[in-house]
């Protein structure tokens, strides 16, 4: 029995999120039926952390135990000529059998991407939320400093989540401009259920001077979801990357 890690991307417009549902196409069991035209077999793979109806991976990660003798360098051409074309497999690597893609993940970065356009860019829009009145970046990139380190993060995180804590630490976090386009890069041990979002729709409040960025910190200790700011667009986020240690790189 093989362990395979494999990097994936996809256009998250068209799913109900990554992991499978009872209703709706998800990009797991597009997935799963692409290996099973492949292979034969009928088998569950293991993702790095689920994504949301509408969200985007640049580089999602799951892996997949198996009895085929497909060489490893051939399982992401074997498998994007049966997945549809919003979904793309980028690499996919021999892992030992322990390695689960969400249990060895140390790292995971996302991108939530704002248009300050006055009017949205037609060829960029599912990407990124376009906001047309001004916004005070500064402001904004104040505030999100206060959620830099380890904090219980119950404010920034939805009602209906169903973890037992939720204590989870920020490595890094900043805004960066080009031009009308800012983006919000985030990185952390693991994200909770729309926890991004709710970071970035407080911040949008911060940058249209609703709140101030010492609020960030009052709403952070607070530990309760009401005092945060609405839930930020789905399509205006995307994960980047997923990081693991020792031999496991992709």
């Amino acid at each position: 029995m093989r362990n395979i890690c494999v990097k994936v991307s996809y256009d998250g417009a068209g799913f109900n999120g990554f992991q499978s549902q009872p209703y709706g196409r998800t990009v797991q069991d597009e997935i799963e039926k692409a290996i099973k035209l492949l292979t034969g077999e009928t088998i569950i793979i293991i993702g790095s952390g689920r994504t949301d109806a509408g969200v985007h991976a640049q580089g999602q990660v799951f892996n997949f135990y198996t009895e085929s003798t497909i060489p490893t360098e051939r399982w992401a051409i074997a498998l994007n000529t049966r997945l549809p074309k919003d979904i793309v497999i980028i690499e996919a690597i021999d892992v030992p059998e322990h390695f689960h893609a969400r249990r060895s993940a140390k790292r995971k970065t996302y991108r939530y991407t704002i248009d300050t356009g006055k009017f949205p860019d037609v060829f960029g829009r599912q990407y990124r939320f376009h906001h047309p009145a001004p916004l005070n970046v500064e402001a904004m990139r104040e505030g999100l400093m206060h959620l830099i380190g380890e904090h219980d993060f119950t404010s920034f995180t939805s009602i209906h989540s169903t973890k037992p804590h939720h204590v989870r630490t920020v490595y890094e976090a900043d805004f960066v401009k080009e031009g009308p386009i800012v983006h919000m890069y985030i990185t952390g041990n693991g994200f909770l259920y729309n926890m991004v979002r709710v970071i970035m729709g407080t911040l949008l409040w911060v940058g249209e001077g609703k709140l101030v960025p010492d609020d960030v910190k009052r709403i952070l200790e607070g530990r309760n979801r009401s005092l945060a700011g609405p839930t930020a667009m789905a399509h205006g986020l995307m994960l980047l990357n997923v990081e693991y240690s020792g031999q496991t790189s992709l």
